[in-house]
């Protein structure tokens, strides 16, 4: 796990090589074991790339980067892991390649050299890489299919900038970078972000999941972006649930055994729920002899607490257990360092709960660890998406199912028939009355605390973010909602946050459920598999894991994971944390007064609570620490 850099400048501007300098500094936590840089001179501009190492695989000078081809044609920098590199590396000294290290960027190097993209599909690993090739001079930057791994970049005429993190790329920028007010509102208003290119930076993007761009650095070009992975969700019927949940066993445990592979001591995150213990027992089932360290976070006194369910685990497996308790406190204390590792507004403080748990793995001496994240997206967790499961059977005509579904679906805990009918409507309002229909719910898109005419003037659109791509859906709605969310319209938040929490602390966080392949056999599956006909989400995976994770935990109904108590902890810091609202008086785009009185009247229960006043808190405090301006 790594943090990567590079410039290129057709006219290299005044201070450059320390700025650059500054730039690799500031990815240091995510590699703090090596560092390396390369600058190329030519004739149309100059190219520098830099990499932070962390040493997961091959930990001797083998790995380090950035790495050039025996050839000398390419130069790599990596961000990631490749967990089959030991299969890659065996079909290409088929082919008559050699290798000088056992180290998987020097299989991916030379997996480009020989499939070019086509490479990409091969691969099983989470990854952010730049490329450079000096024949076609070229750089092609790839980003993995879900975006577990970030890829933060610039272009204008003459000038490609990237990074790892944001930090480390506005250092580069030639000018102070401005907030974009547009994605400003989609989270204040609407809690979207880390759902498209943009970011709350003018002029900086991301990279999307599964994407590929290539700047020709000779032309002088624009970057030419296209999608390299984008899932099929035709529906397969040669497969019964048992052999289909067979299947997905295998799978599971083959993702679980690779995901192992590490010269540095590993561990798991453990919830005590359906995911995490999934991961901890398979890791147990497949290794009966390692040692498993876990590491929880435990809400003692709340009625959020997992820790009985973990504790049932780690007994399970016998894991050598370890435990973080919080409090408000902490979170006062940890919020600046917490939001500046973030580097960019978030969603709720339940990220401070893995924060910490990374900590924690990070002073026992664990560099890797695995965690379940993923697979809520990829088997239909949370609430099941019951109002597209419902439209699919509508499709199909399926009038009767359908009724019975909702009514299956509403008898679990935490959801009511009210909410099913509420949800399914919700997929037939045309999209001019939509805004209508969120402030039915509590959520208006123009709230009293938004200067509207400051929107206005800069072109913000008042409008809910992106729904997902159903135009070959084919009566396979929830599979659709499944590709969208895996592909950047919900998961990418949560990537972010994990990436993000773990090379704070200089861990690696490897999520077994995201492989391309198991994707791609779960979404080709009928959809009853993921969502049985009575509402039970991860219908085929609990199926499949019976006889590895206890009954017990598969039968849980409920879903916590790393939530936290946040109503209580926002109500009893009270002014710590309102205080940050004092940065509102600087957003031209906010009325200070009414965001202070809005945030205040939700955190003492004078609203209902919603998240609503953490973002606002949140943002004010992000765009002041960083001294961020609107325009």
């Amino acid at each position: 796990m790594c943090g990567i850099l590079g410039a290129f400048w057709r006219d290299e501007p005044p201070n450059s090589k320390q700025r650059f300098a500054e730039s690799i500094a500031l990815l240091a936590h995510r590699g703090p074991d090596d560092q390396g840089q390369w600058l190329h001179r030519k004739p149309i501009g100059d190219l520098a790339l830099g990499h932070t190492r962390l040493s997961i695989i091959d930990l001797s000078p083998g790995g380090h980067q950035p790495m050039h081809s025996p050839d000398g044609r390419y130069t790599i920098v990596f961000n990631g892991e490749i967990y089959n590199y030991r299969e890659l590396r065996l079909e290409l000294q088929s082919l008559g390649h050699r290798f000088a290290s056992d180290s998987d960027t020097e299989v991916l190097l030379a997996s480009w050299a020989v499939w070019g993209r086509a490479a990409l599909a091969k691969l099983r690993g989470m990854f952010a890489f730049a490329v450079y090739d000096s024949k076609e001079q070229t750089l092609t930057c790839a980003r993995d299919a879900f975006g577990i791994k970030p890829f933060y970049y610039y272009a204008s005429e003459g000038c490609f900038l990237f990074a790892s993190e944001v930090p480390a790329l506005l250092t580069l920028l030639p000018n102070r970078p401005t907030l974009n007010l547009q994605r400003a509102y989609d989270y204040l208003v609407f809690g979207g972000y880390d759902d498209q290119e943009a970011t709350f930076f003018n002029g900086v993007r991301h990279l999307l999941p599964g994407h590929l761009l290539t700047v020709p650095l000779s032309a002088g070009g624009a970057p030419a972006i296209e999608r390299w992975w984008w899932p099929s969700i035709a529906e397969r019927s040669d497969l019964s649930f048992a052999q289909a949940a067979e299947e997905l066993r295998e799978r599971f445990l083959t993702n679980i055994r690779l995901h192992l592979r590490s010269d540095v001591p590993l561990g798991a995150a453990l919830s005590g729920g359906v995911d995490s213990s999934a991961v901890v027992c398979a890791m147990r089932h497949v290794e009966a002899e390692m040692p498993i360290h876990t590491f929880s976070y435990v809400a003692r006194g709340s009625e959020i607490d997992e820790e009985k369910w973990a504790d049932l685990i780690n007994a399970h497996v016998g894991a050598i257990v370890h435990k973080v308790v919080v409090s408000p406190d902490d979170l006062a204390a940890d919020l600046d360092d917490m939001v500046r590792a973030q580097g960019e507004p978030f969603g709720s403080t339940s990220i401070y709960a893995q924060y910490r748990v990374f900590q924690l793995a990070r002073e026992h001496g664990i560099t890797v660890t695995l965690d379940g994240q993923g697979a809520d997206e990829l088997l239909a967790g949370y609430n099941g998406y019951p109002a597209d499961r419902m439209r699919s059977l509508l499709d199909h005509g399926r009038i009767g199912a359908l009724i019975g579904f909702l009514y299956g679906w509403s008898q679990w805990p935490g959801r009511t028939l009210r909410q099913g009918v509420i949800t399914f409507a919700g997929q037939f309002v045309p999209q001019p009355l939509r805004g209508f229909a969120k402030s039915l719910i509590g959520q208006p898109p123009e709230p009293a605390w938004l200067n509207l005419p400051a929107l206005e003037e800069a072109g913000v659109h008042r409008t809910c973010w992106p729904t997902a791509d159903f135009t070959d859906a084919n009566r396979r709605r929830l599979m659709a909602r499944l590709r969208g969310v895996l592909t950047g319209q919900g998961l990418s938040a949560l990537l972010r946050h994990g990436d993000r929490n773990s090379m704070r602390w200089s861990i690696e966080s490897r999520v077994p459920f995201l492989t391309t392949d198991m994707a791609e056999f779960l979404l080709s599956l009928p959809e009853e598999y993921l969502v049985s006909p009575q509402g039970e989400t991860k219908h085929i995976f609990r199926a499949a894991m019976r006889g590895i994770v206890p009954d017990t935990i598969l039968d849980r109904k409920d879903k916590i994971g790393f939530a936290t108590p946040e109503k209580h902890w926002l109500k009893t810091l009270g002014s710590q944390v309102t205080a940050s609202l004092d940065g509102a008086e600087s957003l031209p785009f906010l009325d200070a007064a009414t965001c202070r009185a809005e945030a205040q009247a939700i955190i003492h229960g004078q609203r209902p609570f919603n998240f609503q006043a953490w973002r606002l808190i949140n943002y004010c405090h992000w765009a002041q620490m960083l001294e961020v301006r609107a325009e």
